[in-house]
């Protein structure tokens, strides 16, 4: 990696431009009271993963090129090989992201019931809603890694060795009724059970159908429990209801949109200061805020609080409106996702 230059400003801002879609989204440049170099860092490093996720969705990892990446992301090739040692080490980072965000989902379903039959049942829900919210997530993890170069596949190996394990626990019973079926289950079952569960999912990301994933709970459940409760527990699971949707909120660490898309502003580190202080203090007054985030002058903070109104990063629920009355500031959805992009690590 190529020596920094000391001399150069510690901090970056990001500079309002204009993408090919028409879309105002902010770049960073150098600059005085801008981030600190380290969240602009994370920033982009998180740009370059959507995009990756992005051009792969569309081209596949065959035809991913660094350009279309640095490209969508809209940083220099410099700021890719200072992040990334080629295209392979940029999507093994992405499909890392893909896999701890689906694994957490997952690893909570199995692990709230008590039984292996129903946590096996819960986690592959998880799975399957998954795939149905975050296609081009799934399509990565499932589909192009198998074609990402060794360092992908050999994470992909120790991921799949992770799933042999816990589906190979129903032969010992871990919770589960241990059945004839499962005693004499051979050695390669889970192996078997998780390729052809697999290559179902492969088979329907390529044919990018519109029935839900969640459709196929029930056949893909009575495959894996087969070969370990016998063909009553398999039958059963075939007309089993699959539990009611509840649609979660997605993952801050997502990586297919950049929370800085459309901000037309300039995020000193004054302004992250104040976001930070608000998402840990919801409800705090101006006051309070300017105390909080080290701003000494109260017309400033109040005229950097209506920006931040004006941009629906933040809203007011007190009665400030009422002479004497204070405000209580909360952060919006959007604004809850831009400090967590900048928030310093």
């Amino acid at each position: 990696m190529a020596t920094k230059d000391k001399t150069r400003s510690k901090t970056l801002k990001p500079r309002s431009v204009v993408a090919k879609n028409g879309v105002k989204t902010s770049r960073l440049r150098p600059g005085p009271n801008g981030m600190p170099r380290g969240q602009v860092t994370e920033i982009q490093r998180t740009r370059m993963l959507a995009a990756t996720v992005e051009a792969v969705e569309e081209v596949g990892y065959a035809r991913l090129t660094v350009a279309q990446v640095i490209g969508r992301a809209r940083v220099s090739r410099k700021t890719f090989y200072d992040l990334f040692d080629d295209r392979e080490d940029c999507f093994l980072a992405a499909f890392d992201e893909a896999v701890e965000q689906l694994g957490e989902l997952v690893s909570e379903a199995y692990l709230a019931e008590s039984r292996w039959r129903e946590g096996i049942r819960a986690g592959l829900l998880a799975l399957l809603r998954f795939m149905d919210d975050e296609p081009g997530l799934a399509r990565m993890v499932i589909v192009e890694a198998l074609g990402a170069g060794p360092r992908v596949l050999e994470r992909r190996a120790e991921v799949l060795e992770h799933v042999k394990e816990t589906i190979d626990s129903g032969r010992a019973g871990a919770g589960a009724r241990v059945s004839r079926a499962t005693e004499e289950a051979p050695d390669v079952t889970a192996e078997g059970v998780i390729g052809a569960v697999f290559a179902v999912l492969h088979t329907r990301l390529l044919a990018r159908g519109r029935e839900p994933f969640s459709a196929l709970l029930g056949p893909l459940m009575s495959m894996i429990v087969l070969p370990y409760l016998g063909p009553r527990a398999a039958s059963q699971e075939l007309t089993r209801e699959a539990p009611k949707a509840i649609r979660r909120k997605r993952s801050p660490r997502r990586t297919a949109r950049d929370p800085l898309e459309g901000l037309d502003m300039r995020l000193t580190y004054r302004t992250v200061r104040v976001l930070t202080f608000i998402g840990e203090h919801p409800g705090a007054s101006n006051r309070e805020i300017a105390e909080g985030a080290g701003i000494a002058d109260q017309g400033q903070i109040s005229k950097l609080l209506t920006r931040l109104e004006r941009l629906e990063l933040v809203r007011n629920t007190g009665d400030g409106q009422v002479k004497g009355a204070s405000n209580a500031w909360h952060l919006t959805d959007r604004g809850a996702q831009v400090e967590r992009a900048t928030r310093p690590r």
